[in-house]
């Protein structure tokens, strides 16, 4: 099985990676169907064995995704036990529902040809180099995770196979021609419908309170009055960005001296090679081109390494750092040397030196703004630093005010005014001094001023030293602060319930026929407007709550709008709406795809209540 991928994959070229890239389908759990197990197992599924190092993999890529995700939040996460231990259970259930997919799918004898397999690897773009697969890429990468090209295709197969179980289940769901127009016409229907509105201002305007009314609702409302803890404070800040200076000839002569290697490229040579399985082929191909033998001919005729050989032996220009050891040692030197017989880890190579490229280096005149955009760059972070420390130490040594601190840095400390954890200062919105002004380290007590704090490092080469000057608690706010807000909302509130009420009387009246209603309360309903399901509001959705009105009578209803208003409603007529062709297509694939998502959780579902599932001590290894 797979005997031209395990050919192609023998030759030096796999030599040559500069790089891995980890794919992503082997690292959700492709490989793990190679892995047996030693007894110290994470669970049985049907007898199938989930080991512990199984667990262990699919656990860790978990938390790797969840890390990358949440960033700061998952180290908070992670210090919890109960949910890291749910993290790992997930990862082992997952690792579950693949046992009984691949199971069933064995069951159903579903299959992956070869030909399908060489094509998933061939497409695969982590072994393509320029949009074409590339066998040194794909050799290194499944030889990097551990796989011969046999292990690599059956673990994939059975990735596939599973691939085919999950499309054939989601497959299923259809909906009628009938259903969809019927579904499509419910959705698009519009409603005509007139409105009333019951303003709640100006019944407000009409309501009175009393101071006891007034007292009793701030009595039972507190913490609706809270006043956020509040802070005043003083800082320096110290910048490495305003600390650069201008640097002489000399200095930048100096750095470009230390690093001319940065402003070049190694000598490159260019290698054609010729790949056998034996050393005797190997030196027949010696003795064919000290006769006059075409070494490109040679290569493409003899060469067991397809893709060098497809060139003619060429193997493009290589640095020292990417040069395979057999050929660094076979001490070719001058353009055209041969070399005689290499053994090597895939049989035997003859080697050409075909080019050499020296090295070169940029002169300063080309580099010299770079260069003293570097020195300026490390002077004034290396003064920064000498500066943090100096201003560390006199913040330290007084702590009884920034004086000291203000004149080591040779600036006066900011002052800011009032804010609060919602509307901290933009000049103070970095997460580390946020925690050191709201942990509640630097609050003296009373309110008085606090200590100082310790140099706080943020991002870009900025330091920051700062004292709490003034300090509120949070605390409720005096009645006499809040009684105006506290009138008008019972104003509201008594208004909001006369309203609900008188909207709930002229309602039963106009459904009892009395058409009056509305006028004999000094309201008129407006002009129609025509609503669709589309609408979220509250009106929209209370008008498609209505039954639908008879021939030649309204359906009524009682609402309200965005403003906190009581509206009523009369819903005069239903009519048919229309739907584009495409959103019809959208939504019955978006029907389809759920239906088929719950048909595949009932798979899962029964696989799971069938099965015999025996967990070990490694389900709960910490």
């Amino acid at each position: 099985m797979m005997d031209n991928l395990r050919a192609a994959s023998n030759h030096v070229v796999l030599k040559i990676i500069l790089g891995l890239i980890i794919l992503s389908f082997v690292l959700t759990g492709v490989g793990d169907f190679l892995i047996g197990g030693n007894g110290d197992y994470a669970a049985k599924v049907n007898g199938q064995e989930i080991s512990r190092s199984q667990l262990e993999r699919a656990f860790s890529s978990e938390r790797s995704r969840q890390q990358q995700m949440l960033g700061e939040q998952f180290s908070q996460l992670a210090s919890n036990e109960g949910y890291m231990q749910q993290m790992r259970q997930q990862a082992l259930s997952q690792l579950v529902d693949e046992v009984l997919l691949d199971q069933y799918a064995k069951e159903l004898k579903l299959g992956i040809s070869d030909d399908q397999i060489k094509q998933a690897i061939f497409e695969q773009p982590a072994f393509q180099t320029d949009g074409k697969f590339d066998n040194a890429k794909y050799q290194a990468l499944i030889g990097n995770m551990g796989f011969s090209a046999d292990q690599y295709a059956e673990a994939l197969r059975k990735q596939l196979t599973t691939q085919q179980l999950v499309k054939a289940v989601a497959g299923t769901d259809f909906m009628l021609g009938s259903e969809s127009d019927a579904l499509a016409a419910l959705v698009s229907q519009e409603r005509l419908v007139r409105s009333a509105t019951l303003d709640v201002n100006q019944l407000a305007a009409k309501q009175t309170v009393s101071d006891e009314e007034s007292k009793n609702y701030y009595q039972q409302n507190q913490n609706s009055f809270m006043a956020p803890e509040q802070f005043r404070v003083s800082y320096i800040k110290l910048d490495a960005a305003s600390m650069q200076e201008s640097v002489s000839d000399s200095e930048i002569q100096s750095w470009y001296d230390e690093h001319k290697a940065d402003y070049g490229q190694p000598q490159r040579n260019r290698y054609s090679i010729i790949q056998t399985k034996t050393e005797a082929e190997a030196q027949a191909v010696v003795d064919q081109l000290k006769q006059g033998g075409d070494f490109a001919a040679l290569a493409k005729e003899k060469s067991a390494d397809p893709i060098s050989a497809r060139k003619g032996g060429d193997m493009g220009w290589l640095e020292p750092d990417t040069t395979p050891d057999e050929l660094k040692d076979a001490n070719l030197t001058t353009k055209g040397q041969l070399s005689g017989v290499i053994k090597s880890s895939v049989g035997f190579l003859v080697a050409r030196l075909d080019d050499i490229q020296p090295e070169q280096i940029k002169p300063l005149s080309e580099v010299r703004t770079a260069i003293a955009d570097k020195v300026k760059q490390e002077k004034a972070i290396d003064a920064y630093y000498k500066l943090q420390q100096k201003v560390s130490d006199a913040a330290s040594n007084d702590n009884e005010s920034l004086a000291s601190a203000e004149q080591a840095a040779g600036v006066k400390a900011v002052e800011t005014n009032w804010f609060g954890k919602d509307n901290l200062p933009a000049e103070l919105n970095f997460k580390p001094v946020e925690q050191a002004i709201f942990n509640g380290g630097l609050v003296g007590e009373g309110g008085a001023p606090g200590s100082n704090s310790d140099i706080i490092t943020v991002d870009g080469d900025r330091a920051f030293i700062l004292r709490v000057s003034e300090h509120k608690a949070e605390a409720v706010k005096p009645f006499a602060e809040v009684q105006a807000q506290i009138v008008d909302t019972v104003k509201h509130d008594k208004a909001r319930k006369q309203a609900k009420a008188d909207a709930d009387k002229i309602l039963a009246e106009l459904k009892a026929g009395k058409q009056d209603a509305l006028k004999a309360a000094g309201l008129s309903f407006g002009e129609s407007k025509t609503l669709t399901r589309n609408g979220q509001d509250a009106i929209t959705q209370a008008v498609f709550a209505l039954p639908e009105p008879a021939k030649d009578k309204a359906s009524y209803g009682v609402s309200e709008d965005m403003q906190g208003n009581v509206v009523l409603l009369s819903l005069d007529k239903v009519q048919a709406g229309s739907m584009p062709e495409e959103q019809k297509k959208a939504m019955i694939q978006g029907i389809t795809q759920n239906n088929a998502q719950i048909a595949f959780e009932a798979l899962l579902s029964n696989l799971r209540k069938d099965a015999k599932i025996k967990y070990g001590a490694a389900a709960q290894a910490q």
